[in-house]
């Protein structure tokens, strides 16, 4: 198991890289679980919100055009995230909505877990079966369920989707942040 925040983003970033490097061309126009969103909408959603994250630790990381190339685009901004977690250098993340965090924390907080979670809907866009863990999801869950109003405010997630409870860990993970579990690519 990943003991630090370098850990734990280069386990998770090689999940969603793998995925990303065996996309074809024609993949990325598939539609995804997020409604209105695409394949290559979720590439670009990790990449952007968290370069411009970091912009509260002055990071200045370039824009990478992920629609262009978002095999290319990926792979360095899993390289250069990787470089700040690698070396933090003892900088600070200052964000109004959750104040001063060490930025390797910021980042292994809100940015690590968001790519274990969207590996879930690059894989369904991509019609495969995603499997992250069904002890992770379980626990994962059992750490929202208790914030769930906040979380739910925030806007974070959508509206739960009903599943059974007795569904496996994943299923209800990926329910209660607002996924159909039962979802599939139509093409």
């Amino acid at each position: 198991m990943p003991s630090g925040p370098a850990e734990r983003h280069e386990r998770d970033a090689a999940g969603f890289t793998a995925l990303v490097e065996s996309a074809a061309p024609g993949d990325w126009s598939r539609p995804s679980p997020v409604a209105e969103w695409t394949a290559v909408d979720i590439v670009a959603h990790l990449v952007e919100w968290s370069r411009g994250l970091l912009s509260g630790a002055d990071i200045e990381l370039p824009a990478l055009d992920v629609a262009a190339d978002p095999v290319a685009a990926w792979k360095r901004h899993v390289a250069d995230i990787q470089a700040i977690l690698d070396d933090p250098a003892g900088r600070v993340l200052h964000n109004p909505h959750f104040g001063e965090r060490p930025v390797a924390e910021a980042i292994d907080e809100f940015y690590t877990p968001d790519i274990w979670m969207h590996t879930w809907d690059l894989a369904k866009a991509l019609g495969r079966e995603p499997d992250l863990g069904q002890d992770r999801c379980a626990a994962a869950l059992a750490g929202m369920e208790p914030v769930e109003p906040m979380l739910r405010d925030s806007g974070q997630f959508g509206t739960a989707v009903p599943v059974a409870p007795d569904a496996p860990p994943q299923d209800r993970l990926m329910a209660f942040i607002g996924r159909d579990p039962a979802w599939s690519s139509k093409r």
